[in-house]
């Protein structure tokens, strides 16, 4: 494998392992290297150009000291590089696992004042043109993430209203805000997941969709991440922590009236971006976790309608839809009900081979669903896919890309979910799904470990996954090399 020759440009000699992560949300693949008391993160990605941008981008904060994982090491074809190991803990661990007291408050400020400076420093001597988009953040990306809202999520809810006006609303909203007044280097998804907390210090990952744009468009997406759920007290503190310490590297101080009202701008522009990336994922891709999180984006949308929408610009049937769809009887549609500690339901979910025949149940509940995979084009056919199994990346890029299998389990999600909503309130003990294929190890494994992870996600509910057949997949090997 090439990670294993890029170790020796590393480190020729001393005991080195190969460890592979936990896949993230993007096609990026991350393997953690150890070798004596020290490790590494190698990372595999066919999308070149992404990987060209990130490298330029922490090649150039790294020489301003700026708190990004250095490059060690990147192979000729731009598909692996090796970088520094800041740790796995984010920003957002932090806060879910300690809550919102002192230390965190801290963690949150720091990483504001090293936002200016990655923002301001970084933008000085910074080449925009290996920017993967577009090369500033303007008025044509503004109405694009205006527009990504309207189709992936106001269209769904089927409400009435004006789409030429809608439109001409648009248009004054993103003049308004391609203010380049403070336009300096923008991460575009800074947010809690993509600050990681290594001995109390902050460090930035993730950046590679960066370009120009305004200083506020970042402190918005920290401040009003809704999975942070960050009380206004602190919103309102912290932005103006941000401000004292922007002012500090800026030739002149901000004019706060301006930048406060283009912030608010920015924070329901954002807002509305997060909830079509949550209706797109969610809605269309009927992805679990974007399903749950519509509600607390609507919720964090809500609060900021009613409390602290004082734009600059004029858009009445913008604002009057907005109003709309803040309203409970609409946010109740995305809610739905969710499994506790105390809930007793238990999810069997198999994967078997229909060779073995199909399995029985010792559950007290005596069964449940049974789906035949055997309709989808089956992977084993193939050379290449033969030694892998459903949760091999390899394979689940194949049933996605070249088979209907997300139609499938979208079909099956609709009927799963009826009963686990039914279930829980009525606090039955169990039930069983199970997945057959041919050989039980490439399509019923896919289809349950994704099954698994939609019910967890949307209800929080147990689950116990089992794949039968598991004795004849081939082994996934521990790559080392001394």
């Amino acid at each position: 494998m090439q990670i294993e020759a890029l170790l020796y440009t590393i480190r020729p000699y001393g005991n080195t392992r190969i460890e592979k992560l936990p896949q993230s949300g993007s096609d990026r693949i991350y393997f953690r290297i150890f070798y004596n008391d020290e490790s590494l993160i190698a990372t595999w990605n066919n999308h070149v150009q992404e990987n060209k941008t990130f490298i330029h981008f922490s090649r150039h904060f790294k020489q301003l000291d700026l708190p990004v994982p250095a490059i060690y090491a990147v192979n000729e074809e731009y598909t692996i590089y090796i970088q520094e190991d800041v740790g796995t803990t984010s920003l957002l661990d932090v806060l879910e696992q300690q809550g919102q007291n002192e230390y965190v408050y801290s963690l949150f400020q720091q990483s504001l004042g090293e936002l200016a400076h990655l923002q301001i420093k970084g933008h000085e001597g910074m080449n925009y043109n290996v920017c993967l988009t577009a090369k500033a953040f303007g008025k044509q990306a503004i109405l694009s993430d205006l527009l990504y809202f309207k189709y992936y999520f106001l269209d769904t809810l089927k409400l009435p209203y004006d789409k030429q006006v809608m439109l001409e609303d648009f248009e004054n909203i993103s003049s308004f805000l391609a203010d380049a007044t403070y336009s300096y280097f923008m991460f575009r998804d800074f947010q809690s997941r993509n600050i990681i907390v290594h001995n109390g210090k902050v460090h930035f990952i993730d950046y590679q969709g960066g370009m120009q744009g305004a200083l506020q468009y970042d402190v918005a997406s920290l401040l009003w991440q809704a999975r942070a759920g960050l009380s206004a007290e602190w919103k309102e503190s912290l932005l103006h922590h941000y401000i004292a310490e922007a002012n500090k590297l800026l030739s002149a101080p901000v004019n706060k009236t301006l930048f406060v009202q283009r912030f608010n701008g920015y924070v329901l522009l954002r807002l509305l971006q997060v909830l079509g990336a949550y209706g797109f994922r969610g809605l269309f891709e009927r992805k679990a976790h974007f399903l749950t999180s519509i509600p607390l984006a609507l919720r964090n949308l809500k609060w900021f309608v009613l409390n602290q929408m004082q734009l600059g610009f004029e858009a009445r049937e913008f604002t009057r839809v907005l109003e709309l769809i803040v309203q409970e009887d609409i946010i109740s549609r995305f809610e739905n009900v969710q499994a506790t500690e105390a809930t007793p339901l238990v999810v069997e979910i198999n994967s078997f081979s229909y060779k073995k025949g199909i399995p029985g149940t010792t559950s007290g509940h005596g069964g449940g669903f049974v789906f035949d995979c055997r309709g989808l084009l089956n992977p084993g056919r193939f050379e290449e896919f033969k030694t892998s199994c459903g949760m091999d990346k390899n394979v689940q890029h194949f049933l996605e890309e070249r088979t209907r299998m997300n139609e499938f389990l979208n079909s099956v999600y609709n009927l799963v979910d009826i009963s686990i909503e039914d279930y829980i309130q009525r606090s039955f003990e169990s039930l069983t799904i199970s997945f057959g294929c041919t050989g039980g190890q490439h399509r019923s494994v896919y289809a349950a470990e994704q099954t698994a992870r939609h019910l967890k996600n949307k209800y929080k509910v147990k689950v116990d996954i089992k794949h039968l057949n598991q004795e004849n997949w081939v082994k996934e090997k521990v790559l080392s090399v001394s």
